[in-house]
């Protein structure tokens, strides 16, 4: 079964980008940094998101990325599917702060549950055989709209949006062309998918 245990970030400096997602999340975030100046131009068709048990954490993760140098994209409140908000890295990466609660039950702490890589894709259906073939397993499937593959034993959950419907869900542009500025490290060898994402041996 093949898994994600960490994204690579490539950005212009890697340094100030680790520095930001250290500040911003602590030490245990799964991520790596390296540098890079292929060319990238607007959206880069994933983000990343970060789960949270209540808003009152979602807050606190939110206001801690604004604090270590990010933007604002979203702000954080409530919809008819939970509560969360929208900030964009230092080096470019959307990030998505989400809770499926919409009420505070414990007190609150800067503290998330998981991490989520959710790929933009031109072609759900064959992205997901894909990702099939290559050793992922589907855990939820609803058509076109949504793929998500079972997490096993990985650091990062992973899952497949289509890429024009982030303009409602992350609100931002989906048109973006260049590198993607991330490489995927997971247990299924290196590849590229059909979208241009390229994964590597972790």
């Amino acid at each position: 079964m093949t898994y994600i245990e960490q994204i690579t970030i490539e950005a212009a400096d890697p340094k100030a980008a680790e520095d930001f997602y250290t500040t911003a999340f602590g030490p245990g975030v799964p991520l790596r940094f390296r540098a890079s100046d292929a060319p990238t131009s607007g959206f880069r068709g994933f983000t990343l998101d970060f789960i949270a048990a209540q808003p009152a954490n979602v807050d606190l993760l939110f206001q801690a990325a604004i604090d270590a140098g990010a933007t604002v994209v979203k702000a954080a409140e409530k919809s008819f599917w939970g509560y969360g908000g929208v900030l964009r890295a230092p080096d470019g990466t959307v990030l998505k702060f989400a809770s499926s609660s919409k009420k505070d039950t414990a007190p609150a702490e800067k503290k998330y549950t998981d991490v989520v890589l959710l790929l933009g894709t031109a072609d759900m259906k064959a992205s997901k055989r894909f990702y099939v073939d290559h050793g992922l397993v589907v855990e939820k499937s609803y058509g076109g709209k949504y793929t998500e593959f079972a997490a096993g034993d990985g650091q990062v959950k992973f899952a497949l949006y289509p890429r024009k419907a982030f303009k409602k869900t992350a609100f931002v542009d989906p048109e973006g062309s260049g590198s993607h500025r991330i490489a995927i490290g997971g247990t299924g060898g290196s590849f590229t998918d059909p979208d241009g994402f390229a994964w590597e041996q972790a």
